[in-house]
């Protein structure tokens, strides 16, 4: 039996091309989605650019009011507070499932990324190291081999994205943050389960807390 090969949905693409938009930034936190002049630029229809936008709703990654339109989603405090939480829990078991699960090989594949982590983080390159750090977050994710596990991560992730990574840009966090994710990679070539979960976790909070004393710094400083 032949199986023909589908073509991909526009909206898909359209939905895909959007996402990416508000991952990097050119779609910005609180910005509204002006739909004909976007719709225009991408080259489709106002059809599949709204299943697109529908799709974006429904992951939390755009808002829209009546009356009013659509709106790139701006997490607020509370947001920040109820989020990282889960994403230090879920994060954490990801640790402790790749421990558990992952073989020696696969555990030691990650070390090239740990060296390419500590050189950034020296030089201070904060879009290098953040690329890096997800790489690393994405590795383990994918070597604790939990497929449900997975999926809420990406999920949440997406959300977290448009906190994008600046709290890097607190003073000393860059280098707080490869010490953590050196003790973290260490918990794992140990298979101290526990230990890498515990980590996960509080490397994951104390990015929270870091967007939390930037915060307070621009207030000041206003």
């Amino acid at each position: 039996m032949t199986l023909k090969v589908v073509k991909t949905a526009l909206y898909v693409e359209v939905t895909e091309r959007l996402r990416s938009m508000i991952a990097g930034g050119v779609l910005s936190p609180g910005s509204w989605i002006d739909e004909q002049k976007l719709a225009e630029e991408l080259g489709v229809s106002r059809t599949p650019f709204r299943e697109a936008i529908r799709i974006l709703a429904s992951e939390g990654l755009l808002r829209i009011e009546p009356r009013r339109g659509c709106y790139v989603t701006e997490l607020t405090e509370k947001d920040l507070d109820e989020i990282f939480p889960l994403m230090a829990m879920l994060e954490g078991r990801c640790a402790y499932e790749a421990a558990e699960r992952a073989s020696d090989a696969q555990i030691q594949s990650l070390e090239n990324l740990h060296n390419k982590l500590k050189a950034y983080a020296k030089e201070k390159k904060i879009d290098q190291y953040y690329a890096t750090n997800r790489e690393i977050h994405i590795a383990i994710q994918t070597l604790a081999g939990n497929e449900w596990l997975t999926h809420m991560v990406h999920d949440l992730r997406r959300i977290l994205n448009l906190s994008r990574h600046r709290s890097l840009h607190h003073k000393g966090r860059i280098e707080e943050s490869c010490r953590e994710h050196l003790g973290i990679f260490d918990a794992l070539k140990k298979r101290d389960a526990q230990n890498a979960e515990q980590l996960m976790k509080l490397h994951i909070l104390n990015q929270r807390e870091a967007l939390k004393l930037l915060k307070l710094e621009q207030r000041l400083s206003a």
